[in-house]
Parts: structure tokens; sequence; C-alpha cells
């Protein structure tokens, strides 16, 4: 495979040099996080300076040794790439997939064999990531109480992801479950949570966007670079749950692509109990 235009500028103060750096140093940690799941992402040839475009079937001059899967979905078969090993995350950077997204479900368990829950933290107008982290520890409480841990990742942009391990788990029960406990905590913190999409009702607050869990749906992987309009790219970020409690403005949780590498470095994956199927727990009832 050919590493090509490695001086292109892709975001106003990094260059494709440095994506392609950045997710080799990354790929170990995550790598275990897209295994085994179609991929999908957001493009853009010319970086910020050109048109993004949401891409599933596989990019033109793919290397035929990444593994392509056929996927059943509402309009009929596609083509997915399934990036399962740091070759593949490379050569899709390469043909410039800023963004990876995966399901919460893998090719081994089905599409209606969900390995996670996800509760996605979206700050309304007025709301920032510090609303967020007194949102996403509410929802530990909760989950806690029906015992299921989970993982804080940050979206890479505004929001916050909370990732649950679970036995393989039909679309319903896990969308049925995280409706109803987003529900609940809603109708708990009305001053700070609210359930329901509908913008209106979001300015100030954080929406528990429990439609994620839905098996057509994608969230950003741990550790993909985001399309931000910033000098470098945002990251989704795994957390420690102490860097969570003590957030107290919006910078405690913007890291920066060489932010992460050091991360990495000093601590490996912060998000690899995600990874272990002996931390999966079955949903209550």
């Amino acid at each position: 495979m050919l590493l090509s235009h490695l001086d292109k500028v892709l975001w106003p103060a990094w260059t494709k040099a440095e994506m392609l750096d950045y997710y080799a140093r990354v790929a170990d940690a995550m790598a275990p996080h897209l295994r085994d799941r179609p991929a999908s992402f957001l493009r853009g040839p010319e970086g910020m300076t050109g048109p993004l475009f949401v891409a599933k079937n596989p990019p033109p001059q793919t290397p035929d040794w990444v593994r392509i899967e056929v996927i059943e979905a509402k309009e009929g078969p596609r083509e997915h790439l399934v990036l399962d090993d740091a070759p593949s995350l490379i050569a899709a950077a390469n043909l410039y997939c800023l963004e990876i997204h995966v399901p919460q479900w893998t090719l081994t368990t089905g599409r209606d064999g969900h390995d996670r829950l996800v509760v996605d933290l979206d700050p309304g107008e007025g709301a920032t990531a510090v609303e967020c982290c007194v949102a996403a520890l509410l929802v530990r409480e909760a989950l806690a109480a029906d015992g299921l841990a989970c993982w804080p990742v940050t979206s890479g942009s505004k929001g916050l992801h909370l990732y649950t391990p679970l036995p393989p788990t039909t679309e319903d029960a896990v969308v049925g479950y995280a409706r109803t406990a987003a529900e609940r905590l809603a109708a708990a913190y009305p001053q700070l949570l609210v359930a329901r999409m509908t913008k209106a009702l979001r300015t100030g607050k954080v929406f528990l966007d429990w439609s994620q869990n839905s098996t057509s749906k994608t969230t950003s992987a741990p550790y993909t670079l985001r399309a931000t309009r910033t000098p470098v790219p945002g990251v989704s970020t795994p957390l420690t749950w102490s860097e969570v409690e003590s957030c107290r403005s919006v910078e405690d949780l913007a890291f920066s692509p060489e932010d992460v590498i050091a991360r990495v470095a000093a601590h490996g994956d912060l998000a690899a109990g995600l990874c272990d199927p002996a931390e999966a727990r079955g949903l209550p009832g």
C-alpha cells in the first residue's frame, strides 16, 4: 500500500502525514473497538476546506487485503470495510476516512445481538461537556443500580458517550432498557436532562439519546479523529471516572491527538473493559 499526498493539509494546522501517524500510534488501543464491526466513515479528500460526506461502501482503491463484508440493510445488501487490525485502519485513513463509526453489534453476534449499550449524552444549546459530566454521574448511578458498569468516552466534539458491555442482546431489549432508563432519569432531573429529541426541549439541558442503540445506527469509535472546525482535530477519548467527576470546564475534556497518544502510552486503553467478555452483564429482567 502506497501512502499518498502526505503533505496535504486536512485540518488548518494538521497534515495527512500527521493523521496517519496518529492512527498508527493508537492502533493497538483502537483496533479492538473496531474488530468484527462493519465500519462507516466521514470522508473528506480535501479535509476541512472541502466537502465532507458519509460513506458506507468501501472507498475506491481499497487494498484487496482489507476485509470487506456484505451487510444486510434496509436498502438492501451493502459492502462495508471491517477494520480488524492496524494495517486496515491505516489503509482506511490513507483513503481520507477521517472519522470512523461502528455499530453496537459485531458480525459474530449478528445485527440482533448487540454486545454494547450506549447512552449518548448530547448537550443542547447553552449546555456543555460540564453538564454532560454531571449527567454521566447520574447515568452511572442508575446503571450501577441494575448491576451494570459503564465506561466514559468523549464524543470528540461536544458530548459524551457511556458504554456498557453486554452479552449478545436483542435490539428491542437494549433500546427498550435504554429508553426506559433515560425517561426515568429525565423525569427525576427535569432541570438537567431530557429524553425527547425535540430540539426546543433541549436548551440548557443534556439529551439522553437512547435511540443510538438502534441496529441501524453507529457512534464514533473510541480514538477516532473528528472533523471539527479546529486547527487540529478533536478525538473521541476514553476517560477515567475521576476525570468526569472533576470536570469544571470544557477544556478539561478537550484532548488533542498528541494528548491522546501520550495518554495511550502512559495508561494503555482506558476503555479496554468494553472489549473484555468477562465484563459483560445482562440487562435486568
